[in-house]
């Protein structure tokens, strides 16, 4: 089992980045773009203007702006952001045909739902085989060529691995689990910390309580993956404590930039204006709330933030509260 050509659904910074390791690795590859001047500019110029300015694209990348274009390819990746990916993906289904893999590279919940990217895909394209692409890795990063190592879910071993040799390249380097529910988490819940995080330093609460909210982060996501069935060994790997260390650690993360400003004093609807790509993490809180409450899952620190984007509470009043908790044991 063999996949040579790929159809790319979302031309954002990464799926454009995705798009630069396949050519690099002699794959074929088409990319779907939402905004046709988009398509235009990677065609024409090798280029993408609106989400990867100045990183010079492999002349073989081939952009479209219709979903029908995407058809007949091997293997497709779904970059869409969290929240559009049931719509992006829905007008897609009658060019994906049965059997044929579907990578999801979007990292949230579903708001409306509580669903992860993988329930989504089996609500719309129930006849793909679903895989979870996540780990630490910023579009940038890929575009360029850096090295970077992700984690490649698939349920299906025999599909999985043929996936993992052929996204592989030179510098960029999946590693195979079954277990995408558990892929998706780390992907998930990591967004959600690493806005913490950022208004921790955004206000001046030192590095300290940055380690703090990571470590202690890193134990609500455990708690989640608990509850929900995923193996502990994926959460400690690279889609897990890997991505978590990596958007909670740099303002090249949306996320982490996004809880700087806020740590600052500025409005969220603010700086969500002046931003053209998604920061997911601020969907995603107050879904990953409701799913855990749902569940019975302890999760203070992401709680914490829901309440903050919602102005339910401030950021003082959170951080005293999560401060003034009742002591406990650090593991249960």
């Amino acid at each position: 089992m063999t996949y040579q050509s790929f159809g790319i659904v979302g031309a954002g910074a990464w799926g454009t980045a995705l798009a630069q390791t396949l050519a690099s690795a002699g794959r074929d590859v088409t990319i779907w773009s939402f905004e046709e001047d988009c398509a235009e500019d990677i065609n024409a110029e090798h280029i993408n203007r609106c989400y990867l300015d100045g990183v010079p694209l492999n002349p073989s990348i081939r952009a479209v702006s219709s979903p029908a274009d995407l058809a007949g390819r091997d293997a497709y990746l779904s970059v869409a952001p969290a929240q559009h990916t049931r719509a992006t993906l829905a007008s897609f289904a009658d060019h994906i045909p049965a059997g044929v893999p579907v990578i999801l590279c979007s990292k949230g919940i579903e708001i409306a739902t509580q669903s992860f990217m993988s329930d989504v895909l089996e609500d719309v394209l129930a006849h793909a085989v679903p895989a979870v692409l996540s780990g630490p890795s910023f579009a940038a990063d890929v575009a360029r060529g850096l090295p970077t190592a992700v984690t490649l879910a698939c349920a299906n071993e025999t599909v999985g691995e043929a996936l993992v040799a052929a996204c592989a390249a030179p510098t960029f380097r999946p590693y195979f689990t079954d277990d995408v529910l558990g892929a998706e988490i780390g992907g998930a819940v990591k967004n959600v910390l690493a806005i913490v995080c950022g208004i921790v330093l955004g206000k001046g609460l030192g590095r300290s309580a940055h380690a703090a909210i990571i470590a202690r982060g890193f134990a609500e996501m455990r708690r989640l993956g608990t509850a929900l069935g995923a193996r502990p060994e994926t959460l400690t790997g690279l889609s897990g404590l890997g991505d978590l260390v990596l958007t909670c650690s740099s303002e090249m993360s949306r996320n982490m930039s996004c809880g700087l400003a806020l740590g600052r004093g500025e409005k969220l609807q603010d700086i969500m204006q002046g931003r053209l790509a998604v920061t997911e993490g601020v969907a995603t809180a107050p879904a990953l709330k409701a799913m855990a409450e749902r569940l019975g899952v302890e999760m203070p620190i992401s709680f914490a933030l829901a309440d903050i984007l919602a102005d339910r509470i401030s950021v003082n009043d959170a951080m005293t509260a999560l401060m003034g908790r009742e002591h406990r044991a650090e593991v249960e």
